[in-house]
């Protein structure tokens, strides 16, 4: 199903595996949510959803398998649903995708003081540098964290940046869904 390199991490190939998924629905969507499961603990566990699934007949042993939760509330801001999450032991770690505008380093300095968010939001919406990005964020219960980074004028499988604190603020509210 998915291209992503056989050599990276079980969790660093959900990241891709999920960004693909993302980038097939193309861009304008809304915040996705994803369960992290153990694959192999799926298909002994679950065989009828393995099979649904299409992972019946693999043969790696390890991974995990990424599963689409419900749709996120689109009325409610995203730090208060996360705060809202718990789940169940099964899961293993979970993903978000979210796009967003963002800006260059360069300009923060010229950023104006005093701003509310709404207004803060406005002006990123209207600056010349801003940039789309698609962010996917993935948190295992111990903490173990992965993202991946597609721009939007950089649209293509091998622009992905990947890494385990590129969006440190997103990871850690996804890992306090598993805190109890």
């Amino acid at each position: 199903m998915s291209n992503t390199p056989m050599a990276a991490s079980p969790l660093t190939r959900a990241v891709l595996e999920i960004d693909e998924y993302a980038s097939g629905l193309g861009w304008d969507q809304p915040a996705r949510l994803f369960a992290l499961v153990d694959t192999a603990r799926l298909r002994t566990q679950e065989p009828a959803l393995a099979a649904q699934l299409g992972l019946a007949d693999e043969q790696e042993s390890t991974g995990l398998t990424p599963i689409e939760q419900d749709e996120i509330p689109t009325g409610k801001a995203l730090d208060e649903f996360l705060a809202t999450i718990a789940w169940p032991d099964a899961v293993a770690g979970c993903a978000l995708t979210v796009e967003r505008l963002m800006l260059p380093p360069s300009a923060e300095a010229s950023v104006p003081e005093g701003m509310d968010e709404k207004r803060l939001a406005k002006w990123v919406a209207e600056h010349p540098d801003r940039q789309e990005v698609r962010m996917t964020v993935a948190v295992l219960r111990d903490g173990t964290r992965e993202s991946a980074l597609r721009l939007r004028e950089k649209d293509t499988p091998t622009d992905v940046l990947t890494g385990s604190d590129l969006v440190p603020g997103l990871a850690e509210a996804l890992t306090a869904t598993f805190e109890e």
